[in-house]
């Protein structure tokens, strides 16, 4: 998977995972993501069945450890793990027939998603004892378009300008706060022979992030999330400003972007040959995996001081329930303690460029890495998922993808490009 999860090596293109979750999106019968003893009789009461897309070695033995520790009332879970991109598939269909009663999901549209169509559980009731885990950005992003909680954070991890601090230490650079000194800084990596921007558009979903963050420090959390629904202009001045301003980035791009990996991208800062690179903690820590404690960033620098760096893209995975599950009772019992810090530690032992999303967490356990992305992420005023977990799967994956891949190909085309996104998401979001 180009963008991996935790303990996983890249195996499947993400545009690949994106397609799979559009086919998600449909309503034929895919057989083989069936519940786990879901509509047992008489065992309910003690048992929780729990719906996993944890399947690769790594994840899916942390996240057991995680549930052995679940000891609550003498309930007990019964796992039914699947694929992680099968489960992603049939998800549609399994919440629509017999799903377990709590089941592993993502943040943002993704979960408000199954909420609006009814297939998924409020647990509001959940979030009063949890509150004070979770910041209100957290929330937010938990929170279905009714205003009611449907989910619980698990982990999360950032999106920033990443760098090698032994690099930036050996030329004496100093991180960009506004986007005019991001650009200086580029050029005199430039002077200094460096890449200044490493850049691996291969897998066509990294420059998503980059757009992400250029959009919200362009035009705000509330601008750049109403777009991601399809209520607002592509055409019009506010995105034409987010294009002009990554023109004003192109000239620091590594070259031959489109035809490289984002791996080998951030090889290239681990090697000190490129200076930074917007990318999230958990890709490019697993390329600093020997050498974490030489890994640093800081935020996407201010462009109109009324927005500043008060949103932070931090995809948050985490839990959900099925509005058919059985057991109502055991399955909150069990995302409380999916909630707690004891069992985001457990499971963070597999992963340690990730951070568990509950604010009772000791951070004396985490890394330097770690740490400086629990304050970077709690101080945020908004959190956002990722362009694909905040908008359509079909757009994020076609419309999105093939725009800004014409456009790093031919910045001259934004015109076109713009035309394009405004066709497509008025046939995805209105048609």
């Amino acid at each position: 998977m180009a963008r991996p999860r935790p303990g996983q090596l890249p195996t499947l293109d993400r545009r690949s995972v994106l397609k799979v979750l559009l086919a998600g999106a449909g309503i034929a019968a895919v057989p083989g993501l069936a519940a786990c003893g879901s509509g047992s009789s008489g065992a309910e009461s003690k048992t929780v069945t729990f719906g996993s897309n944890y399947s690769d070695p790594v994840p899916r033995n942390a996240l057991k450890a995680v549930l052995d520790g679940f000891k609550t009332d003498g309930l007990t879970v019964t796992a039914n793990t699947k694929d992680h991109n099968t489960f992603q598939q049939q998800i549609n269909n399994y919440l629509q027939g017999h799903p377990d009663d709590v089941y592993s999901w993502f943040a943002g549209y993704r979960m408000r998603y199954f909420a609006s169509k009814g297939l998924a559980l409020d647990i509001s009731d959940t979030w009063t004892s949890l509150g004070d885990s979770f910041s209100a950005a957290q929330k937010e992003a938990s929170t279905g378009s009714d205003g009611k909680q449907y989910f619980v954070p698990f982990y999360s991890y950032p999106w920033a300008l990443f760098y090698s601090k032994s690099t930036w230490a050996k030329y004496g650079y100093q991180p960009p706060k506004t986007f005019d000194e991001l650009i200086t800084l580029g050029n005199k990596m430039k002077a200094d022979g460096l890449t200044a921007l490493a850049v691996g558009q291969a897998d066509g979903w990294p420059q998503l992030g980059t757009f992400d963050q250029l959009n919200l420090r362009t035009n705000g959390y509330d601008f750049h999330m109403s777009l991601m629904a399809g209520k607002e202009d592509w055409k019009g001045a506010k995105v034409k400003a987010v294009f002009d301003n990554w023109k004003r980035m192109l000239p620091l791009y590594q070259d031959n972007a489109l035809g490289r990996k984002w791996e080998d991208a951030a090889q290239g800062v681990l090697a000190g040959k490129a200076g930074m690179m917007v990318i999230g903690s958990q890709q490019i820590g697993q390329q600093f995996a020997q050498k974490l404690d030489d890994l640093d960033f800081c935020a996407f620098p201010t462009i109109d001081p009324q927005w500043g760096t008060d949103t932070v893209e931090a995809p948050i995975d985490g839990f959900m329930m099925s509005k058919k599950a059985v057991n109502v009772d055991g399955g909150k019992k069990l995302l409380t303690y999916l909630a707690s810090a004891p069992a985001q530690l457990t499971y963070l032992k597999s992963d340690p460029t990730s951070i568990a999303a509950s604010s009772k967490v000791d951070e004396g356990t985490y890394n330097a890495l770690q740490k400086k992305c629990v304050q970077f992420v709690s101080e945020a005023k908004h959190i956002t998922q990722f362009l694909d977990r905040d908008t359509d799967p079909g757009f994020a994956s076609d419309a999105m993808t093939n725009g800004i891949n014409k456009f790093l190909g031919d910045p001259n085309s934004v015109d076109s490009v713009l035309s394009g996104l405004a066709e497509q998401a008025k046939s995805i979001f209105t048609g």
